[in-house]
């Protein structure tokens, strides 16, 4: 069928399987060119690995250092009528790569957060790598099945305490407005948490370390974000906020729990991106677009591909992960520069609907928002015919 983006809001309903592969490529591409990780991770699994982060960790990973990876998702599959969602497309394509690369690349599909998923990656790990020596935690899901109590918990959005208004950029009109979001109440709080938090990793690692699955020296890492002080009341102080600092709790305890192997978890604070996750924050597409435009102008703009390598490359595999004050890697130290920071908080004060072209780079964020689902991607014929029922090898076998 013919592939055509269909966007509602902050989500694109669609997927291109070529755009999709092409956008894969094109990481890899990144990657290579910067040659090989040095010391770099062998058998690494990903918890999360279709998109955005996840899926550019894992990209890092296998043509950075050859490592065998293990990836972890929840996805849809394409049919011959009707599109599968980005991250299965992704995946299909990584593990073609995978394979012509003569790299080992299994995947799975379906609910991470539950035991028998843990379970059914365990068998593999000991079946195929015996251990692994890089966990990767990059998860997003709005809600999470406990799988003790088999409660359900949803997370939401929002600031805490009081009422939040300030700039939103509608990225359907381009118009920039004012939104305002009622502060959490009753269980939000303790909801977001349970989702986002780091209940979940923790759970993983421990069924790691309990299957001896884990090499000694093993390196975890979950990712997180700061931002600047104007996000922060509806992300750093809000209730994903909250969820991330119970992410740094289970680092530190996970820190713990790994000293008998040498080992060590991290918490990666990561670059404002657009993403899938990113882009239904509201503040935050104004704010990244106007992000853009000053670091792209200053050269030292990155996409999820360089982030990973980066973090891979130049932190956990070089010997100087180079920690802040409380032990976190900051692969967000470009963003937060002074003079970035100075530069986007003078527009942020300017900016409206008339000038935004002339403060923000909208473009570039309408463009890799679109590239997240595989359109937009030079060399795609998008008026061809393509085959929405791509396979994801290893989960045809």
């Amino acid at each position: 069928m013919i592939v055509a983006p269909k966007i509602r809001g902050f989500i694109c309903t669609t997927a291109h399987p070529d755009g999709c592969a092409k956008h894969v490529a094109d990481q890899i591409a990144v990657v290579k060119a910067r040659g090989l990780i040095e010391n770099g991770p062998k058998k690494v699994l990903v918890i999360g690995s279709s998109t955005g982060y996840g899926l550019s960790s894992r990209i890092a990973a296998a043509f950075g250092s050859n490592a065998a990876t293990i990836g972890v998702f929840f996805e849809k599959p394409g049919e011959a009528d009707k599109c599968g969602t980005a991250g299965w497309y992704n995946t299909a394509a990584f593990e073609k790569e995978a394979a012509a690369a003569g790299l080992y690349a299994k995947s799975f599909n379906g609910d991470a957060f539950s035991d028998p998923m843990k379970s059914e990656v365990i068998e593999a790990i000991k079946a195929d790598l015996g251990k692994v020596d890089l966990v990767v935690y990059s998860l997003a899901s709005p809600r999470r099945t406990d799988p003790k109590s088999g409660e359900v918990y949803k997370s939401v959005l929002k600031p805490i305490g009081e009422v939040y208004t300030n700039k939103n950029l509608n990225t359907t009109t381009g118009v920039v407005n004012e939104v305002t979001i009622e502060p959490a109440e009753g269980d939000d709080v303790a909801q977001t948490v349970a989702v986002m938090g780091g209940d979940d990793w923790e759970l993983w690692m421990e069924a790691l370390i309990a299957a001896d699955v884990l090499a000694e020296g093993v390196q975890t890492v979950a990712y997180s974000y700061i931002g600047p002080e104007v996000t922060w009341p509806i992300y750093k102080n809000g209730t994903i906020g909250r969820a991330k600092e119970d992410v740094e709790r289970a680092q530190a305890a996970l820190d713990e729990k790994l000293k008998g192997l040498g080992g060590k978890a991290w918490v990666s604070v990561n670059k404002a991106l657009v993403t899938q996750a990113s882009s239904a924050i509201p503040v935050v597409p104004l704010y990244i677009s106007l992000l853009y435009k000053a670091m792209k102008a200053a050269g030292t703009h990155e996409d999820c591909i360089e982030q990973m390598d980066r973090l891979l490359r130049d932190r956990l595999y070089n010997g100087n992960p180079q920690p802040d004050e409380v032990g976190r890697i900051r692969v967000d130290d470009w963003e937060m520069a002074p003079e970035i920071q100075e530069i986007v908080g003078k527009r942020w004060d300017e900016v409206n609907t008339e000038n935004l072209a002339e403060f923000a780079d909208f473009e570039g964020y309408q463009s890799s928002f679109l590239r997240l689902f595989g359109f937009g991607l030079e060399g795609i014929d998008y008026e061809a015919q393509t085959d929405t029922a791509t396979a994801v090898p290893s989960l045809t076998k």
